[in-house]
């Protein structure tokens, strides 16, 4: 028998949380550890309660919720994700995640099913980074990418405190990091690309996340008057910047980097931002992505040359300054073929339509991979927006990405 989720009862559970924190133009506002976000917990883990979940919460405030099995020795298999939004977030990311682990949970009380292996439900905090850094912070000291304490004393731009922050909403848990440890993980999520709606495809299988690696980049030439400097005796930081910003986007389109690489310049401030001023310094980001972690290295050795270049003067014939401080790194991290494989397997018993597919986003699923055998689930969100209010999914898709989780859930528990 093909046990199936209750896709209305998704929806509606769905709809519920949202309004928690509803904006105007139809998303979410809950940042990580304000009262928004407490009453959103306090919603969510009513309704695990209720489906007869087991709850603990530990010390970085992540919430587990823990589904007897028949073998109590067994770790269990884990889902879940975040309820903590963007400023100006959308019903969906991450909220997705969780109530469809909710859903799997329900559906197997009401059809009597007790799994071999005990089932989680998992609920991280701060995923978004909005308020706090570092990004993925529940997730990042569950599998240990960073300390507790240095998440514990993170601040916001008010100089308020995250332990302080947790005690407050009622988050604080007195259990032990990984104390809930999971045999595997499974996460279902919302695209937030266009690439599945444009090919009218409802399940993403994720067989991993993309690398990425951040810059800031520093063009510095001469500021002089725009009226009396001629063309070329000028030292123009912006036109000289130009050129490397679009050497970033056309690395990532050259053939041997497509399709999978991507390249993004995401903030420009030009000094000093006058009109009639030459501009002297510019400055830039720089975001380099790739599945393949040695395509990865040679894109940024390309970027670097091409940055040489420019400084030499080879580029524009004059020469500048050109500075590149590396910010950040997140490598290419591969989900386990074994889990991705049931996912694949069961899109195709379900009769969805499907596709594998990388991620290009964060979630806690790519710090959970560093643990524990991972894949994730992605369904299409409409036009491909994500981190908007406007953000918006079409139930069917919703809840046949829940039925692939629950069959995989399922089939890794048996």
């Amino acid at each position: 028998m093909t046990v199936s989720v209750n896709g209305e009862r998704l929806w509606q559970s769905l709809m519920d949380l949202a309004r928690i924190g509803a904006t105007p133009k139809g998303g979410n506002c809950r940042l990580a550890l304000s009262a928004l976000d407490g009453q959103g917990r306090d919603r969510v883990v009513g309704w695990m309660r209720e489906a007869g979940l087991q709850i603990t919460v530990d010390a970085i405030g992540n919430i587990f919720g823990v589904r007897a099995g028949r073998d109590a020795a067994r770790k269990p298999v884990m889902t879940g994700s975040h309820i903590d939004t963007q400023p100006t977030g959308g019903r969906f990311d991450g909220c997705y995640g969780v109530m469809a682990g909710l859903e799997v949970m329900r559906t197997l009380n009401d059809q009597g099913i007790t799994t071999e292996a005990p089932l989680a439900l998992a609920i991280w905090t701060n995923e978004e980074g909005t308020r706090f850094v570092p990004v993925m912070m529940g997730s990042g000291v569950h599998c240990g990418v960073f300390p507790l304490e240095t998440a514990l004393s993170a601040t916001d731009t008010d100089g308020l405190v995250v332990r302080d922050e947790l005690a407050a909403i009622g988050y604080a848990g007195s259990a032990p990091i990984g104390t809930v440890q999971a045999g595997s993980y499974l996460e279902a999520h919302i695209e937030q690309g266009p690439i599945l709606e444009a090919e009218d495809t409802v399940i993403g299988v994720v067989t991993g996340s993309l690398g990425l690696r951040w810059y800031d980049v520093t063009v510095t030439g001469m500021e002089a008057h725009a009226g009396p400097t001629p063309m070329a005796l000028r030292r123009d930081a912006l036109y000289a910047a130009t050129h490397l910003m679009q050497a970033v986007v056309d690395i990532a389109n050259a053939p041997e980097f497509a399709p999978a690489g991507r390249g993004t310049v995401g903030v420009v401030n030009v000094h000093p931002a006058s009109r009639n001023v030459i501009p002297g310094r510019v400055t830039f980001t720089v975001d380099l992505r790739h599945e393949d972690a040695a395509l990865l290295e040679q894109m940024e050795q390309r970027f670097r040359a091409a940055a040489d270049a420019l400084a030499a003067g080879e580029t524009t014939g004059t020469p500048v300054q050109v500075d590149i401080a590396f910010v950040q790194e997140f490598p290419p991290t591969p989900f386990d073929r074994t889990l991705v494989e049931r996912v694949r397997s069961e899109a195709v018993a379900r009769g969805s339509s499907h596709r594998d597919i990388v991620t290009g986003a964060g979630h806690d699923a790519v710090y959970m991979a560093r643990c524990v055998p991972t894949a994730m689930i992605f369904v299409p969100c409409k036009d491909g927006i994500s981190h908007n209010e406007v953000e918006d999914a079409d139930p069917r898709h919703l809840e046949a990405g829940a039925n692939v989780l629950l069959g995989a859930m399922l089939s890794q528990a048996a």
